[in-house]
């Protein structure tokens, strides 16, 4: 009985992903380093713990960002120092086996966003709708249907530009807080499914519903 409940639609045998092993490649003018941190951090994973205790920092021409890892993160360079490779120390381990890929994902955005940087791109649309810089690039204010402007300051780190009333553009070095500030832009007006007026960030599609008839 057991067997008829855990069989397969396919012969072949599962195929677990290689994000961990694959190796990440380095621009000429980026560089890292690898220091323990003096107060390691320690969050709860379940019922068990992780210990953060390395920082990786990485310094390109568009910033400097740290990362902080597990105690069981390995990072080394190859001879030529070109590109660099992350393992862990017991790879049949759970939370070291779920770890590995996410860290070698965070560690390569990194990479990408001191050395090209990490774009987000907001369009409006609606009528009336538009976005317009203040303060110097350091407040973004917004008019999607309100009675009044509304807005958001522009965290550090981050660009933003406005090439038109009706579009922006949010630049950075770190991925994740790039697309939160899109997000929160976006909830002033997410795109409603009756007109497609709203906020759409990247190129984000909607479809469209019929309206109500009463």
């Amino acid at each position: 009985m057991s067997l008829i409940n855990t069989r397969l639609f396919s012969f072949s045998r599962r195929v677990c992903s290689h994000i961990g092993s694959s190796p990440i490649y380095l621009a000429p003018d980026t560089k890292y380093s690898i220091t323990t941190m003096r107060v390691p951090k320690v969050i709860r994973k379940g019922n068990k713990s992780l210990k953060l205790s390395q920082l990786i920092m990485v310094e390109g021409p568009k910033g400097k960002v740290g990362l902080e890892v597990p105690d069981f993160v390995k990072v080394h360079a190859d001879e030529n120092g070109a590109k660099i490779n992350v393992s862990v120390l017991d790879a049949s381990d759970k939370i070291q086996k779920s770890m590995w890929g996410t860290v070698r994902s965070l560690i390569n955005n990194n990479i990408t966003g001191v050395s090209e940087g990490h774009l987000a791109t907001l369009k409006f649309v609606g009528t009336g709708y538009r976005a317009q810089l203040e303060q110097n690039g350091k407040f973004v204010s917004v008019k999607v249907g309100a009675s009044v402007m509304q807005g958001l300051h522009v965290p550090d780190g981050i660009t933003v530009k406005a090439p038109g009333p009706t579009s922006l553009i949010i630049e950075g070095s770190k991925k994740q807080q790039v697309h939160l500030f899109a997000a929160n832009l976006r909830k002033f007006h997410p795109p409603e499914p009756y007109k497609g007026k709203g906020i759409y960030v990247n190129n984000e599609t909607i479809t469209l519903k019929d309206k109500k008839i009463k």
